[in-house]
């Protein structure tokens, strides 16, 4: 990498091991920084040579550096409440799922709502759902709404219930399910649309909780890396839009944010006219849209049914039935707005890409599918022909793993979360968390698409192992490919001359470690804008 005779330069970086992101000089040992910009990068020698004698400096000590992580797909502002709310990720036990609600009742006071959760009944033996009857007694005085962690299911209390109106005569919504037992009652469970009866009753967050919550977000953000990532917000996404607005007046935006409306509110967009991109720390013009539920859920759109569910071949929004999905995305995209939608299942992606089909791929559009998780090599062959971002959250793989085949059997499983095939095919791959779903820390995004070792212990060679990746690839998927699909690849993603200098630098050499222990490694800085918004005491 050529260095430039002399750069103003007011920090630079030196003795590491620094990936930048291009594919033409991958190493380098350090690099500059002038303002919020990498201005040299090279040999410490030559960097401390060019660069004045006034510029801080950080010694690597050999350490590896890499662009900042971008977050393809997180629920953010969830993530930033849920660290306030009641914790069920690991409730291994229904006992312990219901005495953990009960207590955090009994600290929020009557009349609270109790919200969060993402439950996980999988970690139970034996397997069974929850039920209302297991809550109702230690929250007779509060509603109670917990999701579980893929949020396309929740348990509500009799209370929460009986606010909302859902009885034994209430009728399943279109592209929802209220589950109920054998005499016909309700259990409490919540499908999909069917969640909305209960979301309509919980009094939404003014703007000062907002903006607490995603300073909250902001400070896991800076801890693992993470320097940009989409939001893909919900409903209220102008009300998130709001408190990001405040935290950004205040110069304490310390990640790039790139927010993700619902589809079915364009109009808004478009009548401003606002476009893709728009904006600089803080961007908005991208749409959100769901094509079906999820696996965990049992609602993920299949073309088979289920293992052992002969019926139920998943749900299917009713946007995608009723023909107002595909009118959206042909507005949406007349106006120059970007477009992700949701899909899961072979039969939701493969309408989905009927969809992106359909328009002429003339201009750069860069419509992304999120999830894409269950695919056969003709779905993929059709996102790489067509450009369509797979948006995929690696985690996902060794979390659901463990169960996936009971949902879907064996043959189905080969293609889901197909990184290698996705990457061979030459379609655009990126990663993220999907947090609070899963974790969001992305080295462990990164060790899950390198071994594919499911959590429970049970894969120590990888399940489907075939669909590994290497440390490079991942990395990739978290920087170069995800500023791409954000339409940002100019501005991040790389660390070489001209980009902005957002940098992590890890405690282990991701390239050299054994790839078993890669969930071990931590962030030990984060640099935005060439300032440090966290360094690991």
């Amino acid at each position: 990498m050529l260095m430039p005779l002399v750069v103003a330069a007011n920090l630079i970086l030196v003795n590491g091991k620094i990936w930048t992101g291009d594919e033409k000089a991958r190493f380098v040992e350090a690099v500059a920084v002038e303002g919020n910009r990498i201005v040299a990068a090279g040999t410490t020698n030559d960097v401390l040579a060019a660069a004045p004698r006034g510029a801080r400096k950080i010694d690597l000590g050999g350490r590896l550096a890499v662009p900042g992580f971008i977050d393809n797909h997180v629920h953010f502002l969830d993530g930033g409440f849920q660290l306030a709310r009641v914790n069920l990720r690991d409730a291994a036990s229904p006992e312990e799922f219901a005495r953990r609600i009960g207590e955090f009742a009994r600290k929020a006071g009557k009349g609270k709502w109790i919200t969060g959760g993402e439950w996980d009944e999988q970690l139970w033996s034996p397997y069974s759902l929850p039920t209302r009857q297991m809550i109702d007694a230690a929250t007779p005085d509060n509603p109670v709404f917990v999701s579980r962690l893929d949020g396309h299911m929740a348990l509500a209390n009799s209370v929460a219930l009986r606010l909302a109106g859902v009885t034994r005569d209430s009728r399943d919504p279109k592209g929802g399910t209220i589950v109920r037992d054998a005499t016909g009652e309700p259990t409490g469970l919540l499908k999909d649309a069917a969640m909305d009866a209960v979301f309509s009753r919980i009094p939404s967050p003014s703007t000062a909780d907002r903006v607490a919550a995603a300073r909250a977000g902001l400070r896991e953000a800076a801890r693992f890396g993470v320097t940009s990532f989409c939001d893909m917000s919900g409903s209220d996404a102008y009300e998130d839009l709001r408190a990001y607005q405040q935290i950004e007046r205040a110069g304490d935006l310390t990640a790039r944010v790139y927010l993700f409306t619902p589809i079915s509110q364009y109009e808004r967009m478009a009548g401003a006219n606002i476009e893709k991109r728009f904006g600089g720390r803080l961007r908005i013009g991208a749409l959100k849209g769901f094509a079906d539920g999820s696996l965990g859920s049992s609602t993920a759109g299949f073309f088979e049914p289920f293992e052992g569910e002969p019926d139920n071949r998943g749900l299917m929004m009713e946007s995608m039935t009723d023909g107002s999905m595909k009118k959206r995305v042909v507005a949406a995209d007349a106006a120059n707005l970007h477009i992700g939608i949701h899909a899961i299942g072979d039969k939701a992606n493969d309408e989905v890409l009927k969809i992106f089909e359909s328009i002429p791929n003339a201009r750069d559009r860069r419509f992304r599918i999120e999830h894409a998780q269950h695919l056969n090599d003709a779905l993929i062959k059709r996102f790489a022909a067509n450009r369509v971002v797979a948006s995929m959250q690696p985690y996902h793989a060794i979390d659901d793993g463990r169960w996936a085949e009971k949902k879907i059997g064996h043959e189905r499983a080969t293609g889901t979360y197909a990184f290698r095939s996705i990457l061979d095919a030459g379609a655009v791959l990126t990663f993220g968390s999907d947090w609070t779903v899963a974790p969001l820390n992305p080295i462990l995004g990164i060790y899950a698409a390198v071994t594919r070792r499911t959590i429970d212990g049970k894969n120590p060679e990888g399940w489907i192992p075939e669909q590994k990746i290497t440390v490079e690839e991942a990395l990739r998927c978290y920087t170069v490919n995800n500023a791409w699909a954000m339409f940002a690849e100019n501005e991040v993603g790389r660390l070489t001359p001209g980009t902005l200098a957002d940098i992590a630098v890890l405690s282990a050499d991701l390239f050299t470690i054994a790839p078993e222990t890669i969930e071990s490694a931590v962030v030990d800085m984060t640099i935005v804008d060439g300032e440090i918004v966290f360094e690991r005491k």
